[in-house]
C-alpha cells in the first residue's frame, strides 16, 4: 500500500469528498452523493479554498483519495488570545477504515495546527459515533463540553 500524501483538495476531487460524507448512517440522511456534485458543494468549496483559515484536505494513497478532513483555525481573545484549531468532517474511505489511517490523519492534522500557530485543538462528533468517541479518547481528546446546535 502506498504511503499515504496529505495535500489540499482542489474542486476535481469533490466527488470523492462527498462520497466519503455520505457513506455512513448519519452521512446518507444529510448528504447527496451523487456522480454529478451539486452547485451547492461547489459553492460551499469555493468558500473554503478562498479562506486562508481553512485548510480542506485530502488523503491520497496512489492515485486513490481515501481519506478527508477539514481545518479550521480560530483566532480568538479568549484563553489569552490563543489560536484554536477546529477538525471537522473526518472520514476514511469504508475500505479504509480499521487500518490506523484516522489515526495518522488525527497526527498530521495536530501538527498542521501546531505549525498554525494553535494552542488548542477541538473537534465535535455527533452523541451515536460512540466508536468515534473511543478513538478520539485513545488520542488524548477530552470530552470537555457539551456542543448545542439550532437548525435554521
Amino acid at each position: 500500500m502506498a504511503e499515504p500524501r496529505y495535500r489540499r483538495a482542489t474542486a476535481a476531487d469533490l466527488g470523492a469528498i462527498v462520497a466519503m460524507l455520505a457513506d455512513d448512517v448519519l452521512g446518507a440522511s444529510r448528504e447527496t452523493a451523487s456522480p454529478a456534485v451539486n452547485d451547492r458543494y461547489r459553492s460551499a468549496f469555493a468558500e473554503i479554498d478562498a479562506d486562508p483559515n481553512q485548510f480542506l484536505c485530502v488523503v491520497e494513497e496512489g492515485p486513490q483519495i481515501v481519506g478527508t478532513l477539514q481545518l479550521s483555525f480560530i483566532p480568538g481573545l479568549s484563553r489569552n488570545g490563543t489560536k484554536r484549531g477546529q477538525i471537522e468532517a473526518v472520514r476514511i474511505a469504508s475500505h479504509r477504515r480499521g487500518g490506523k489511517l484516522g489515526e495518522a490523519m488525527m497526527v498530521w492534522a495536530l501538527n498542521e495546527c501546531r505549525a498554525r500557530g494553535c494552542s488548542m485543538v477541538q473537534l465535535t462528533t455527533d452523541k451515536s459515533r460512540q466508536d468515534a468517541h473511543r478513538f478520539y479518547e485513545r488520542l488524548g481528546f477530552e470530552p470537555t463540553h457539551i456542543g448545542y446546535k439550532k437548525q435554521i
